[in-house]
């Protein structure tokens, strides 16, 4: 689906990627209702984005299931329609292994990434099936499907969402509604800090990011391509064939150099 001339709903898109996804979108031509936690990073998105009534800010905590239940109207107002979702929002873990985690993190990680999606993609379906054509892009991760020490939770929330989004996909196989899960791999936004989470030490030139214009870019173009699975980064790329042709080799390999950097390696770890 052409993304011109739709109305968008990007959740994150106070920063990061969903900026980046929220300004590419309105250069596209399309319609955006920009949804984020943070009220004031909405509003520097409108600012970068001075595309008057083609965007209107949802400040929402996509975990209040009666905000979500609400968004839908609020956006039909603003814009008369909606015609894609996009699920961007999302958060890590601490780096440590999942017997240092208290149940409050865990579940807060999962009812970002992976309910809150959810929750999104239920609140807007009746809507997207009724149009003439839409979309729902789904927001997992290279971590949904390749193990990372000290991202245990984080994964299992974006494998959630990986298979959550490939259901749907044949749940509306009969329908005007395209799907797309997208795997991103390192990309170079604020997550980190934007999760609460202390950054890991890693030195400098040593982790190699796709940037967030670059991430957005590959992302628009797939789902404008109607491709079920979007690859973002070569490392997502590279691991997504690792885990295929030799698993065991390549958990290991990742294990040994995640250890070096003291990230995930053994229980009661202090990061």
């Amino acid at each position: 689906m052409k993304v011109g001339g739709k109305v968008w709903v990007v959740t994150g898109a106070g920063s990061g990627m969903g900026r980046e996804l929220t300004l590419q979108l309105l250069r596209r031509g399309a319609r955006v209702a920009a949804v984020d936690l943070n009220a004031a990073h909405l509003e520097e998105t409108a600012v970068l984005a001075a595309a008057g009534d083609r965007l209107s800010t949802h400040a929402l905590d996509i975990t209040d299931r009666a905000g979500v239940a609400a968004l839908p109207a609020a956006v039909v107002a603003a814009h008369g329609a909606v015609d894609g979702l996009l699920n961007n929002a999302g958060i890590i873990q601490p780096f440590v292994p999942v017997g240092d985690l208290d149940d409050a993190t865990i579940a807060r990680v999962m009812d970002v990434n992976f309910y809150g999606t959810l929750h999104l993609v239920r609140a807007f379906l009746p809507l997207l099936v009724a149009r003439p054509e839409a979309h729902i892009a789904n927001v997992s991760s290279m971590g949904g499907f390749f193990p990372f020490p000290g991202q245990t939770i984080y994964g299992a929330s974006k494998a959630a969402v990986k298979l959550l989004t490939e259901g749907l996909y044949a749940e509306l196989l009969d329908t005007r509604v395209g799907v797309s899960v997208i795997m991103p791999g390192a990309i170079d936004t604020a997550i980190t800090e934007n999760s609460g989470v202390q950054p890991p030490a890693v030195e400098e030139g040593s982790a190699r990011m796709t940037s967030a214009d670059k991430a957005a870019r590959i992302m628009l173009d797939g789902i404008e391509k109607d491709r079920l699975h979007i690859h973002v980064g070569p490392d997502a790329r590279l691991m997504g064939l690792a885990i295929k042709v030799a698993p065991r080799a390549a958990i290991r390999f990742v294990q040994r150099q995640m250890a070096k950097h003291g990230l995930g390696s053994s229980p009661t770890q202090v990061v």
